[in-house]
């Protein structure tokens, strides 16, 4: 038997439920699969090589090692992981830079009618910071990608020094999401057998101090109840923090993180998976896998950062594959929203809305030049008639 159909088999076998949560009430009884968008097909790449869907443009508002437009700020090689946060009539997009020993984050603010007001720096001399999160009280997480990474809590507006959250563990981190209903930061960790964690806060809102748990299932589990564990030595040394308890489940390459509504959806780039966690019943699933769809047709692949709408639609950036940002749609539908041409040998990052949901920003780590130092990093936004 095919691999595809061993696979979607022993899913279906093992009973993959409809997704929980409102955003999802009209889930579909298995993996997305590919359809037809909610916002048609792509047209011919525009000025900026990107293919979009009719009513959708595009502008550069960064590029790596130039001024931000109407700053005198430089921007930051290797743009990754981002977010937006509302500031006054404005809003601000930071992103992180995932280079070494220098990495931290930079910001960009708007003003209400979308134009740049200002760009500064955020957080500085950290190492490899890839991913992160948003807390619900205005903060970003940056995450450090490397053995013994921290994650750093840092304050988009600025004026207000970076702090080391050491207590949240120290592994590969990549991203994190914030669950307020249960006061956890969920959090991946980028190693070819990582983890998937969850820090409980002693006091929700301050990130110095509490305990750090690893999800348990078995290990060919990819769907029914799960539970969670303290880690015995959140510094992870010198035993890592995914090797020291036994029934920790191990994903491959967790990438990224977004919660909402009661779920919280992670990235696995090793197996181009979708996972959806059930926060309320305690139980995992799968939202997308490659694997699941027929044989090359496949529309994504090479899953890294993710994203979604108030309307329950995700939205997962490639590293790699046709540098395509797909979307995932509430009944089961995957298919691409974006394309960028002639930028193969880089990946998109850090895709995030506005707070309004009309912008959407997003960056190629590596623009066309392919750099691995990042030095040709873009950082583009797209306006449209996004669903909200």
């Amino acid at each position: 038997m095919e691999r595809r159909t061993v696979l979607r088999a022993a899913v279906l076998g093992a009973g993959t439920a409809a997704f929980s949560g409102a955003l999802w009430q009209q889930a579909f009884a298995g993996v997305a699969q590919p359809g037809p968008g909610p916002y048609g097909a792509l047209l011919p790449a525009d000025a900026n090589g990107i293919q979009l869907p009719v009513g959708f443009t595009s502008r550069v508002i960064a590029r790596s090692g130039q001024r931000v437009p109407g700053t005198g700020h430089l921007w930051h090689p290797a743009p990754d992981g981002g977010a937006c946060f509302a500031a006054g009539s404005g809003w601000i997009y930071v992103s992180n830079s995932e280079i070494p020993l220098f990495g931290g984050a930079s910001a960009v603010r708007f003003a209400a009618d979308g134009s740049i007001a200002s760009a500064y720096r955020i957080l500085s001399n950290t190492n490899v910071n890839c991913a992160g999160g948003p807390t619900p009280w205005g903060t970003w997480l940056s995450c450090e990608e490397v053995p013994l990474g921290r994650v750093f809590e840092t304050w988009p507006e600025g004026g207000r020094a970076a702090e080391e959250r050491t207590r949240m563990g120290r592994f590969t981190h990549e991203a994190a999401a914030c669950d307020p209903q249960r006061q956890v930061v969920y959090l991946t960790e980028d190693e070819s057998d990582g983890c998937f964690y969850r820090f409980v806060p002693d006091t929700w809102g301050d990130l110095s101090s509490g305990r750090v748990q690893v999800l348990c299932a078995p290990a060919d589990q990819v769907a029914g109840p799960v539970t969670w564990v303290d880690v015995p030595d959140r510094d992870g040394f010198p035993v890592a923090t995914r090797h020291q308890v036994d029934a920790a489940k191990h994903f491959a390459g967790g990438e990224g993180c977004w919660y909402a509504d009661g779920t919280c959806w992670f990235t696995t780039k090793g197996d181009n998976r979708v996972w959806a966690y059930d926060a309320v019943g305690q139980r995992l699933d799968l939202a997308y896998d490659d694997s699941l769809v027929p044989d090359g047709a496949a529309p994504l692949t090479g899953v890294d950062n993710i994203t979604g709408t108030a309307g329950g639609d995700l939205y997962v950036a490639e590293d790699g594959g046709n540098m395509e940002i797909n979307i995932i749609t509430p009944d089961g539908v995957v298919a691409p929203f974006l394309r960028l041409l002639g930028q193969s040998s880089s990946e998109i990052t850090g895709p995030a809305f506005s707070p309004d949901g009309s912008r959407f920003y997003f960056s190629s780590q590596r623009g066309t030049s392919g750099n691995v130092a990042g030095t040709g990093g873009i950082t583009y936004e797209v306006t449209g008639p996004f669903r909200r």
